[in-house]
């Protein structure tokens, strides 16, 4: 037995209830959760925005410590302390085996359920399915081994937690961009948990100006502690034509870390020639933005998607971890709430109501 918070129907609560659970089989773990971030995906799937399989455990951002291994596994061991990634890459099929693991095809295929298309929790004769095949709101879960990522003692879990989803998506979306230069100027729409991470990834790149765009002037002030030089707020003025002002006709790179038409849209508009526009953040199912396409060629713009850090997140994972420990980046000062699982509703209503920073399921507390 295990207990997890359980979305049983998009825009209701989620319940935190006994579920059953199944022995780790082969090439699968079982992992003791310490931290679990509270993300704007999950947040999505909750409103119905983004579709998954119900009932579902959400959480796919979060560390914990292994504690059995099934047949087969040889590369973890009891007692060791992982990041786990929301994406199992099974390393055989097309895109794993062209450099992109984080776009796995057969993880995609089999979803929330575990790579032999069954389920590891139950809800009495019901199957229960774990976002991302881990499912991370939840005292213990059932996992592929590809999931975890062995991480150094002296990384607190909370701060490994965050680096499993929104430091890596974040950060990676810049350091893993062919485009990313020292000296270049920089704009981030969002000021939220991944967009934060993209200023620190800014920053870590060497860029001489990062421009923050948010609505909230609480929002905007906060990004000061993680690399922004300059905030503008979104609501108050005309963000492209603020950037534009600033950096003298457009920034080099620009991110969307919201996911919304008008935020892609501006960050396309916001750009110099020869810039580009890195899509971040996710939009709900079916959004589209209204792109200029002459502007688009004639200043030769280029607008890329980055899904988990653009690249293997498990070797983001390593790299964001050694920054961490040599002090490039800051990944404390993320966290602003924490909670005990029971009051896992209270840190989502927190998240949706655009608190600063990240809240975290301290499984501990």
């Amino acid at each position: 037995m295990t207990k997890a918070a359980v979305l049983y129907e998009a825009n209701t609560p989620l319940q935190v209830k006994e579920l059953t659970q199944d022995p780790p089989k082969a090439g699968e773990v079982r992992v003791r959760m310490d931290a679990a971030g509270v993300c704007a995906s999950d947040i999505h799937v909750m409103h119905g925005t983004a579709i998954l399989p119900l009932p579902v455990v959400l959480g796919h951002e979060g560390a914990g410590t292994v504690e059995a291994v099934g047949e087969g596994v040889t590369n973890l061991t009891p007692g060791q302390r992982c990041i786990l990634s929301f994406v199992s890459n099974c390393g055989h099929c097309r895109s794993c085996r062209s450099g992109s693991p984080q776009l796995c095809d057969t993880n995609a295929k089999t979803g929330a359920l575990q790579y032999d298309g069954t389920a590891r929790l139950h809800d009495g004769d019901a199957d229960v399915y774990q976002m991302a095949k881990v499912g991370l709101f939840a005292e213990t879960i059932v996992a592929p081994q590809q999931a975890c990522q062995p991480i150094p003692d002296d990384v607190p879990m909370d701060v490994a937690a965050l680096i499993g989803c929104s430091v890596t998506t974040g950060v990676g979306a810049v350091i893993n961009n062919p485009a990313a230069r020292a000296g270049m100027t920089v704009a981030v729409f969002g000021s939220g948990g991944v967009g934060l991470n993209v200023i620190q990834g800014a920053r870590l790149a060497g860029a001489s100006r990062i421009i923050a765009v948010d609505i909230f002037d609480h929002k905007l002030e906060f990004t000061y502690k993680f690399g922004a030089t300059d905030v503008v707020n979104g609501r108050e003025t005309d963000p492209v034509e603020a950037i534009k002002e600033m950096t003298g006709g457009g920034v080099d790179m620009a991110f969307d870390s919201f996911g919304g038409a008008i935020t892609t849209e501006n960050a396309v508009n916001s750009l110099g020639k020869n810039g580009t526009a890195v899509l971040v953040g996710l939009a709900p199912i079916g959004e589209s933005a209204n792109i200029d396409m002459v502007d688009l060629v004639r200043n030769q713009k280029t607008l890329v998607g980055s899904y988990y850090g653009s690249a293997s997140p498990h070797e983001t994972f390593n790299v964001i971890v050694d920054a961490y420990q040599k002090g490039k980046i800051d990944v404390d000062s993320l966290i602003t709430r924490r909670y005990p699982l029971d009051q896992i509703n209270e840190g989502f209503d927190a998240l949706h109501a655009g608190e600063d920073g990240r809240g975290v399921i301290d499984f501990r507390m």
